[in-house]
């Protein structure tokens, strides 16, 4: 619209010429056919919108929101109209305590109060598209700035409001999925109702108190502690029972030595021992008779 004003001036400029300055009338035939140029220009650039992609567009006439949605590309308007464009692809939304992660510059992490009463710091990221045939009720109900009262505004409220059925360390530990898909469940519904696709819910951290954190880690290292304990009997009681089998086999081994072993069976064993040396190629034999005992004196000597 800004050539087609400009051109409407142009126009005016040299049709009153003659009566303006006299050195505008030699120019007045140049500032009216540019004038129409520039016109015709404005008005036929302003009938046409492009629409990027993941985009639609909302028109806006006198001030009244069209209920037609401009699709990504080339669209022919009316060049009266004022064009808001949106944004439907998902965003995210992240309130957190670290300063430079979430939209809010400062800790934007969400406090609430738990069912036993204490303050637990929630750091949460919301991913959300724009649905696009609810652009034009999102534009004439709430307008452009949704992320801020919508996304914003009842995620925190609902995460306040459903916090309060947990205890501190439920949130923590064992509840977390429930909580998390409970509020999940509740601010869905609400962005729905204005237009909005809630895609996830991602509770990125959940801070307990102080105290809290040290009665837990207090927990866990005598949990800790218990656990060693216990691998230490079991491993103190396999190897009693170890010692207490090599114990039973040596008991075993003597008991059967004492009650078998003869005379005979020890004659026998020397005999064969001495048989062995006998056949030795490196020794002789001497029989030394006289002996009492039940088994020949032999006397050896190398050769």
């Amino acid at each position: 619209m800004t050539l087609a004003f400009l051109g409407f001036i142009l126009v005016l400029l040299g049709l009153n010429a003659a009566r303006l300055s006299p050195g505008l009338e030699r120019l007045r035939g140049l500032l009216t056919l540019g004038g129409l140029g520039l016109l015709i220009a404005g008005l036929a650039l302003s009938t046409v919108v492009q629409i990027g992609v993941g985009q639609v567009g909302v028109q806006t006439l006198f001030g009244k929101v069209e209920d037609r949605v401009l699709p990504p590309g080339l669209s022919v308007v009316n060049p009266l109209v004022d064009v808001t464009r949106f944004d439907t692809r998902t965003q995210n939304y992240t309130m957190s305590a670290t300063h430079t992660e979430g939209q809010q510059a400062g800790d934007d992490a969400i406090r609430v109060l738990s069912a036993d009463g204490l303050e637990v710091v929630i750091d949460l990221t919301v991913l959300y598209h724009v649905v696009p045939q609810q652009a034009p009720k999102i534009l004439s109900t709430i307008g452009e700035d949704y992320q801020e009262k919508i996304v914003r505004a009842i995620s925190r409220t609902r995460i306040r409001d459903n916090a309060v059925y947990y205890d501190a360390v439920a949130l923590y530990s064992s509840r977390r999925d429930e909580f998390q898909t409970r509020i999940l469940n509740a601010i869905e519904k609400d962005f729905q109702a204005s237009g909005l696709k809630l895609d996830q819910l991602l509770i990125r951290n959940i801070q307990l108190p102080q105290s809290v954190k040290t009665s837990i880690e207090s927990k866990i290292s005598a949990e800790q502690d218990a656990q060693k304990m216990q691998f230490v009997l079991q491993k103190e009681k396999q190897e009693a029972e170890r010692k207490r089998v090599e114990a039973q086999g040596i008991a075993d081994y003597q008991r059967i030595v004492n009650t078998e072993l003869s005379d005979k069976l020890l004659q026998y064993e020397t005999i064969k021992a001495n048989q062995a040396i006998a056949t030795s190629p490196n020794a002789k034999v001497i029989i030394m008779g006289g002996g009492r005992g039940p088994v020949p004196q032999l006397l050896l000597a190398d050769k």
